[in-house]
């Protein structure tokens, strides 16, 4: 049943990928040109973490969950580091204050971002067994190099 899961989601992720590169009708890589699709990277790192961390559909519907509300909380921590990040490469000389005030705020970010992890893996550890949660962050780092290499690809 397991393998079964595995290799729907493996021709799921698969498939999508072609998907994704048919709907580049110029081929390009061009930022202009780029959509994120939230629900649908959701879907794929979901599915993607399923399946490298072998997820009973139990652990999955309690775990998954937790994975996208700290994904979103951790992203919303990083909002403001990432405006002023912008605003300051915007600017061909910017002011050292922006220049600061974009540090600290990334730093404050990171913070933010760790007691995220804190929080959210003393809840994982109620939900998944020792050996799963040590493949969870290996798993995400995966699934983001995956994801930025195909995305960085330029379509043919």
């Amino acid at each position: 049943m397991n393998k079964i899961i595995v290799i729907a989601l493996a021709a799921f992720l698969g498939l999508s990928a072609l998907d994704a590169r048919a709907q580049q009708p110029d081929g390009r890589n061009d930022k202009r040109h780029r959509h994120f699709d939230k629900e649908l990277f959701e879907t794929k790192i979901n599915a993607f973490i399923t399946a490298e961390l072998g997820l009973t559909p139990e652990e999955a519907a309690k775990f998954i969950p937790l994975c996208n509300e700290f994904r979103q909380k951790v992203f919303e921590a990083g909002r403001n580091c990432r405006r002023l990040s912008r605003e300051v490469q915007k600017k061909k000389s910017p002011a050292e204050s922006d220049c600061l005030k974009s540090i600290d705020e990334c730093l404050e970010a990171g913070i933010r971002e760790a007691e995220l992890t804190k929080e959210y893996y003393e809840q994982f550890k109620k939900v998944l067994p020792p050996e799963k949660l040590c493949k969870y962050r290996d798993a995400e780092h995966k699934f983001a190099h995956i994801f930025m290499e195909d995305t960085a690809t330029p379509r043919n």
